[in-house]
């Protein structure tokens, strides 16, 4: 069983990933999915708990819902998917049989204390970009520029051309991208254990898709791809097992502020800096920013 909520444009469905996407997404009908699942490390997500008793187990699940996301991806269309490092290898090697990968990307992201002693703690997670053609799909280059620091800061010359010009002050980004995790004092925060940048779901959105194209996001958590979408003029699909971050979406995508008889309110933020040491802190680990890196 399942619910729908939906306005005109963004369409929330309140249920089991998998039941859905078989039972309510057209075949070819999407522009865009990001996918961010859970990663089977053992983290708690309100009522359900994201470890499965082995890879083969947790692999065979995922399969799954990957197999109906491609069929739902239009013959254009893109999909990102998110991992642990831990278990990336199993989608990479799954999807390349079946889609091309065009980028391996790496979100790279500072952490605020000591990870691990014992070993080297992870400070990024993988991304793939694949498609279903690779002569056929939406890579939006313009709007995804970033500052090109040889052409920008230092001004250099290449010399290399028939007259000297100074190198490219922008350019589109490489596969490392750093943006701060969503902290605490952040605009953007939610009462979830991995929530991602609005930035880094910002410039995926921008890169492959147009205005009226349509975004799937089956695991939708905090819904920040489905207010990104939103926020740029795309319409969404996002499907959320939990009621609790299924609150989340009503208020952030359809604008309620009341569901069930419980008000629909955001996270309250304590923005007081006791100490300028404290502060210098918050600015290097961008709990100050919103989410709003271009590195």
């Amino acid at each position: 069983m399942f619910e729908q909520f939906k306005d005109r444009k963004h369409t929330i469905y309140h249920g089991d990933a998998l039941e859905i996407l078989i039972k309510e997404i057209g075949s070819e009908s999407i522009d865009l999915i990001f996918i961010d699942p859970p990663y089977n490390i053992g983290k708690q997500f309100s009522n359900f708990y994201d470890k499965w008793e082995s890879d083969k187990d947790y692999t065979k699940w995922a399969y799954q819902w990957l197999d109906e996301c491609i069929r739902v991806l239009k013959p254009n269309g893109t999909l990102y998917v998110m991992a642990s490092t831990q278990t990336m290898p199993y989608f990479d090697i799954y999807l390349r049989e079946k889609m091309v990968i065009l980028s391996r990307i790496i979100w790279h992201y500072d952490s605020s204390g000591v990870q691990a002693t014992k070993y080297f703690g992870s400070l990024y997670e993988p991304i793939l970009h694949c498609v279903k053609d690779k002569y056929n799909y939406i890579f939006n280059s313009e709007d995804i520029k970033v500052e090109a620091k040889t052409g920008a800061q230092r001004k250099l010359i290449d010399y290399r051309n028939p007259i000297p010009t100074q190198y490219n002050t922008e350019k589109v980004p490489g596969n490392v991208w750093y943006f701060p995790r969503v902290r605490y004092r952040m605009k953007e925060y939610e009462n979830h254990p991995s929530q991602k940048p609005e930035s880094l779901v910002e410039r995926i959105i921008l890169a492959s898709s147009n205005e009226e194209s349509i975004v799937l996001d089956p695991f939708a958590g905090t819904f920040t791809v489905a207010a990104m979408a939103k926020k740029l003029g795309r319409s969404s699909i996002s499907i959320e097992s939990q009621q609790e971050y299924l609150r989340i979406g009503l208020r952030r995508v359809l604008g309620w502020q009341e569901y069930q008889g419980e008000k629909l309110v955001s996270v309250p933020k304590n923005n007081t800096i006791r100490n300028k040491i404290e502060q210098k802190l918050d600015i290097r680990q961008g709990n100050l920013f919103n989410g709003d890196s271009t590195a």
